[in-house]
């Protein structure tokens, strides 16, 4: 991802169209990774850019989304312009949950990815070729918040051996919009990143625990304010 050999990287992109979310869950060795992998817009899509990571799918990948192209139409038009697309690997999900992938075959092994109904897993320089497909077994079975889940993908890929160098980094982001939401809001409802740290999923579990508790209290403080304004009138 950073140096010539530094790019193992597992990562999932997914929505949850009921919740009206879309999100990017990361796991690797080196540092500052929510910085390049995860990307995404509210009803537009989600990107992960990773293995000898192209940072430019990223904002080009959420343009090409913006003008309504097709998960697959988005990954066929990166990867065409791109002369080192074997060395990148590439998650996409569009805003109708369609999914589509792309693994060169320069990518270290274990480099694979796999797609399911609204997400697609991938992982390169990893431990194991059971990695992605406990990811994608562990969201599908996965019940509660967006960002739950794909924390439930990241830790079972971890559970698998993950980047087979271990994991010190990790980042989850989520975008949402409530009906209410100030115009000037940014749609980045989860945006957590950990690096450097022993165990960097535990701490990332701790923080969208606390992340989530404090959004509650958010969403209830302005449920009651609402019903205020609705008896003063």
């Amino acid at each position: 991802m950073y140096g010539k050999w530094d790019h193992g990287t597992f990562s999932i992109v997914a929505c949850d169209p009921e919740l009206r979310s879309w999100g990017v869950a990361v796991s690797t060795k080196p540092p500052s990774v929510g910085a390049v992998v995860p990307w995404a817009a509210w009803r537009v899509g989600a990107v992960a850019t990773q293995a000898n990571a192209n940072y430019h799918y990223g904002p080009r990948g959420l343009e090409l989304l913006r003008q309504g192209r097709s998960a697959e139409e988005v990954v066929r038009r990166l990867t065409r312009a791109d002369p080192r697309r074997e060395h990148r690997q590439l998650g996409v999900v569009d805003r109708r949950g369609r999914t589509a992938t792309w693994t060169g075959a320069k990518c270290l092994e274990h480099a694979l990815h796999q797609a399911g109904d609204g997400y697609s897993c991938q992982g390169n320089m990893l431990a194991s070729p059971t990695v992605v497909p406990a990811m994608a077994r562990a969201f599908e079975r996965a019940r509660g918040s967006l960002a739950r889940r794909l924390l439930e993908a990241l830790r079972a890929g971890a559970k698998q051996g993950g980047d087979r160098r271990g994991i010190e980094s990790a980042a989850l982001l989520v975008v949402h919009r409530e009906p209410w939401f100030d115009a000037a809001w940014s749609d980045r409802w989860v945006d957590l990143r950990v690096d450097r740290h022993p165990r960097p999923l535990v701490e990332l579990a701790r923080l969208v625990a606390a992340d989530e508790r404090d959004s509650r209290r958010f969403l209830a403080r302005r449920a009651a304010a609402a019903r205020r304004r609705k008896v003063r009138k």
